[in-house]
């Protein structure tokens, strides 16, 4: 039984780091340029992170906008330089262009992580299926958690799914955790919490100035107090 729920924060460098861990994040997602929603980091940005916090750090595997997996070759290149220089959590998801996890690049890079925990992220938002893609991908190893607004569109528009899918927590493709990041707010907590589910992720709302200015160590501190009431 989980206790703490968990609050993950987007960090771009290692001033986003310390100021989340500051706030009372418990895990960061490390990605860089947020204009394509968010891309693998370069090896030194992690390195500079890791050595200002000690928190849990998940890195992005991802080299192009939009959900394709494109060069899986370099992904998995990247991902073993990231593993080289000490990285053990990792994000990523891919589908085609039928909305069909992509299974074939999403093997490719598990395999290149051995021992590694991982995030499948918000492409399950724009899946064909949600639920066959849960259960494709149920029992790949390292697969923990689902990264989900429950629609593309947003926690608004998705709540409902959330919601539903917490109860179905246990059954084949839903043992992974729900972490709900996407147009989350901080009065979707109280319903999310009611609903058992115990983990959020924040990008922009721990940025008072947007994504141009750095993670206040303050906002995060608003989202952990409403998190532990």
């Amino acid at each position: 039984m989980r206790n703490r729920a968990l609050l993950e924060v987007i960090a771009l460098d290692a001033q986003d780091a310390v100021a989340a861990q500051a706030g009372g994040a418990d895990r960061l997602e490390l990605v860089t340029d947020m204009a394509a929603d968010g891309l693998t980091p370069p090896l030194k940005t992690f390195a500079a992170i890791r050595a200002a916090v000690d928190i849990p750090l998940r890195v992005m595997l991802r080299s192009t906008d939009g959900f394709a997996a494109g060069d899986v070759d370099a992904l998995v290149r990247d991902a073993q330089a990231l593993r080289g220089e000490g990285a053990e959590e990792f994000v990523l998801g891919f589908l085609d262009g039928t909305g069909e996890p992509d299974m074939e690049a999403v093997r490719a890079l598990v395999s290149a992580l051995p021992g590694c925990r991982w995030t499948f992220h918000r492409a399950i938002d724009r899946a064909a299926s949600r639920d066959a893609l849960r259960k494709e991908l149920a029992g790949l190893p390292g697969l923990d958690t689902y990264l989900t607004a429950g629609s593309a569109l947003g926690v608004d528009d998705g709540l409902p799914v959330l919601v539903a899918e917490a109860a179905r927590r246990g059954e084949p493709g839903y043992e992974p955790r729900i972490l709900v990041g996407g147009g989350l707010r901080l009065s979707h907590v109280p319903v999310l919490r009611d609903a058992g589910i115990d983990a959020v992720h924040i990008g922009g709302a721990s940025r008072p100035l947007g994504w141009a200015g750095p993670v206040s160590a303050e906002a995060v501190a608003g989202w952990r107090a409403v998190l532990d009431a």
